[in-house]
């Protein structure tokens, strides 16, 4: 079987419907592994998209956010996307019946581990890891493995990359011949800044996208 995984699309209707589209048809199941909502302008659209190919969808820290009606954080990007974004969606009903974690084949696919930031700098062994896990959270793509043979796969982020602002990351996973594939694909990010322009997002959230680099 065939399973497309990823995560972090973070309300970026233009990357998920072109990673849909590119790796969708290889895949014989879907799962996101969470925060499909915040930060872009279409975090409803998402929600929807994603329950119409029935996808198996987990819940991240920006479901939880929005499940709670507030950000607990202090990061005054995250505050004002929050503000801006929050008061317009209209799917809670869906997300608060996403799960938190699901097994496929050897892995188990969650948001994180032990509630971290796992980046591919990350001392693997100091995660203690009992089993061979899929997540996301940290919105950087890269595979490790624990000394003790544990295998973590980090798919990076659809939506909202931080190495290169224009490039989707996701993963196909292969249950029968065991292999995963990291792979990326290019969009127009373009398209995202234009829609937040019109819905009048503040500046501070326009620049967050504008300087960060592209490939």
């Amino acid at each position: 079987m065939r399973v497309l995984i990823f995560g972090d699309v973070h309300g970026n209707l233009i990357a998920l419907e072109k990673m849909l589209q590119v790796a969708g048809p290889e895949a014989d199941m879907v799962i996101s592994h969470g925060d499909v909502v915040n930060y872009g302008p279409w975090s409803n659209e998402c929600v929807q998209l994603l329950e119409s190919v029935e996808c198996t969808c987990l819940m991240g820290n920006h479901e939880t956010y929005y499940i709670e009606g507030s950000y607990p954080g202090e990061n005054k990007v995250a505050k004002a996307f929050f503000s801006h974004c929050y008061p317009r969606f209209s799917q809670k009903e869906l997300i608060t019946a996403w799960g938190n974690a699901v097994e496929v084949g050897d892995f188990q696919v969650q948001h994180t581990v032990n509630n971290q930031y796992v980046f591919p700098d990350t001392d693997i062994d100091e995660l203690q890891l009992e089993r061979n896990y899929i997540i996301g959270h940290s919105h950087h793509q890269f595979a490790a493995t624990s000394a003790e043979g544990k295998k973590l796969i980090n798919t990076g982020s659809v939506g909202q990359n931080r190495k290169w602002i224009n490039v989707i990351n996701y993963v196909l996973y292969d249950t029968i011949s065991t292999e995963v594939s990291l792979e990326s694909v290019v969009y127009n990010v373009d398209l995202v800044l234009d829609k937040m322009r019109q819905e009048g997002y503040p500046s501070i959230c326009l620049e967050y996208y504008q300087q960060k680099k592209r490939l």
